[in-house]
């Protein structure tokens, strides 16, 4: 035979080789139109020859898979299906076909339009005799258009309402998936609504919530143990002259409305840079707690008497922030600021996901909406000085509440370290509050020298050398390096196993959205809970009603299966979860039953509430 004739032949049995072992795959997209935060699936099934079958391990699968890419879209984990033949604990065998499915969910910021995604399937099919061909891909592009999403969808608030402590009412009729095959959350409020122009009522609704929201913001456990500070400031304005307290209060809102409008227009950025934008996310970076605790630290100091603010050659008394200046006027709203979102509450969480998804100029309404309620209660102060006569005159007692809020803030401080201990290393937690060390004795020789008796020259040579401690100890003991990072990311499961939480009483579990997918699939009711170390309404909802003796032992005997989610470190699987809900920061309690919508709780719980929501839905 001629060596053309021998090269024709062997090429004509290799091409025989792959066209025996050619397999049919189809891919396929469900559903095929979205609007971003809702979840659908991307499937593969793959025809198997009669001769032929997919075996695989499962406890060390690497050749049998699906993936998917696309900005656009966050995809989650495969599920094997159930085999068609188990073999052994370390075979699986499937034939004549077998589909895997890839669960994924738009995310928020994606653009409208068509969107072409890349999918690729992987296997390893093996003959009955145990011999097996090379492990194969076949690569195929499905399309998905994302379309405009509804400004509300079908929803129900769970308010703490004192007379039936769970209302229900409807808002808006659209249709919105959080997961595949999973229902809707329904929400229910206290605002009665008209069936009358929805979107436009849905925005003064909302822009009330704003309002509220900023309001009960005063009374959250982030703000309320300063309110007392505040109060003391405006008291010590108005025994100098009542006619400037209105001023003071119009400078602090100033400070409260600045503050918030910042906020918003870096939020407004995030989400036009492309990334996932919620509210309390900064509190998951060291720097911004580091921050936070100093300045805390440093008014903590003052309170106590270690320094007061003033200028060379001036009289401490006619400048402390607590007795006169303007300036400690706009600071102390933003001081309040900054306290304020470490906690959501009662009506901004149905508020914040509204105002994020209206155009920029809306967004930034809603934020200054925030402020205004936030500010309120001081601004009524202003208005109506006469209210503070019911406060006691002057005397003793002001020195020693002033130092006993200066405990209070100490505290804070302390909590914030907890929280910078959760986010880094215990090597860096020594650095920090070595930084505070530095900190106190730079402040210290501020109040000690920067006083009238003391010539220009030397309070200016003490205003330089503390400012100067303070920026090279944190040149040299803030920066954040990598071997004091424990995780860039919180670390979510992604398998339906039951793990215990350890960071709550017995009863709770880890959540990770398979379990959860699982639990309904077996008809469980399920409550889950999504806090942060560094967000105070969840520590109060887990002390007063989550984890007391009463409440396990009421979930225990109505059979609700306790999921726990930790936000304290940036974790896109826990935000995206929330946002798919129409909430935007943590705490997030839901409850789900299944075949019901979730009921979505506000941030501030009782135990009157959830047996309320449990019993009914039982």
């Amino acid at each position: 035979m001629s060596s053309n004739k021998k090269i024709i032949v062997l090429m004509l049995f290799v091409l025989s080789i792959f066209a025996l072992s050619a397999q049919s795959v189809k891919f396929s997209i469900s559903p095929g139109e979205l609007s971003p935060g809702e979840s659908g699936k991307i499937s593969a099934t793959l025809q198997i020859p009669e001769d032929q079958k997919q075996s695989i391990d499962p406890n060390d699968n690497i050749y049998f898979y699906i993936e998917a890419s696309h900005p656009d879209l966050k995809f989650g984990s495969f599920k094997l299906p159930k085999p068609d033949k188990v073999v052994g604990d370390d075979e699986w065998q499937y034939f004549p076909s077998v589909t895997l499915s890839l669960p994924f969910t738009v995310r928020e910021n994606a653009k409208l339009g068509e969107k072409k995604i890349t999918v690729e399937l992987g296997y390893n099919l093996c003959y009955d005799d145990g011999m097996c061909n090379p492990p194969e891909e076949e690569e195929s592009v499905v399309s998905l258009k994302v379309v405009k999403k509804a400004l509300e969808s079908s929803a129900a608030i769970v308010e703490d309402s004192p007379s039936e402590g769970l209302i229900e009412e409807e808002v808006l009729e659209t249709e919105e998936t959080l997961e595949a095959d999973e229902p809707l959350a329904r929400e229910v409020d206290e605002v009665d609504e008209s069936e009358e122009s929805p979107v436009k009522k849905g925005i003064v609704k909302f822009l009330i919530f704003a309002f509220l929201g900023g309001l009960i913001l005063n009374i959250t456990p982030c703000v309320l143990p300063i309110l007392p500070i505040r109060i003391m400031a405006i008291i010590n304005q108005a025994q100098e002259d009542r006619s400037k307290v209105l001023r003071h209060v119009l400078i602090y809102s100033l400070g409260v409305l600045i503050s918030f409008a910042i906020l918003a227009g870096i939020l407004i950025g995030i989400q036009m840079a492309g990334q996932s934008a919620g509210w309390g996310i900064q509190n998951q970076n060291p720097y911004f707690q580091v921050s936070l605790l100093s300045i805390v630290f440093v008014f903590a100091l003052s309170l106590l008497g270690v320094f007061e603010i003033t200028a060379p050659g001036m009289d401490a008394a006619n400048k402390a922030t607590g007795k006169g200046g303007y300036g400690g006027s706009f600071f102390g709203g933003i001081f309040a600021f900054l306290m304020a979102i470490s906690c959501t509450g009662p009506f901004l969480g149905a508020a914040l996901p509204f105002a994020m998804a209206m155009p920029p100029l809306g967004t930034m309404v809603f934020f200054l909406m925030i402020g205004l309620g936030f500010a309120f209660p001081f601004i009524l102060i202003g208005i109506f000085p006469a209210a503070l006569k019911i406060i006691p005159k002057p005397g003793d007692w002001m020195v020693l509440f002033k130092e006993l809020m200066g405990f209070v803030l100490l505290y804070l401080v302390y909590t914030m370290l907890k929280t910078t201990l959760m986010l880094t290393a215990g090597a860096y937690l020594i650095n920090v509050i070595f930084f505070l060390l530095i900190l106190g004795l730079a402040v210290w020789l501020y109040g000690r020298f920067v006083r009238f008796e003391y010539s220009k020259i030397t309070q200016w040579i003490f205003i330089i050398i503390p400012v100067l401690m303070i920026v090279l100890g944190a040149w040299q003991f803030l920066p954040v390096k990598p071997e004091y990072l424990e995780a860039a990311t919180a670390i979510v499961l992604e398998g339906d196993e039951m793990v215990a939480d350890p960071d709550a009483p017995e009863g709770w579990y880890l959540f990770s959205p398979q379990l959860h997918a699982r639990l309904m699939d077996e008809g469980k009711t399920v409550f889950m809970d999504i806090g942060a170390e560094w967000c105070k309404n969840c520590k109060t909802n887990e002390r007063t009603v989550l984890f007391t003796d009463d409440m396990m032992e009421f979930f225990a005997e109505n059979e609700v299966v306790l999921l726990r989610g930790d936000f304290t470190k940036s974790d896109p699987v826990l935000l995206d979860w929330i946002k798919s809900h129409e909430r935007m920061g943590v705490p997030f309690n839901a409850l789900y039953v299944p075949g019901e919508k979730p009921v979505i709780f506000p941030e501030l719980l009782s135990k009157k509430m959830l047996r309320d929501a449990i019993t009914k839905d039982n």
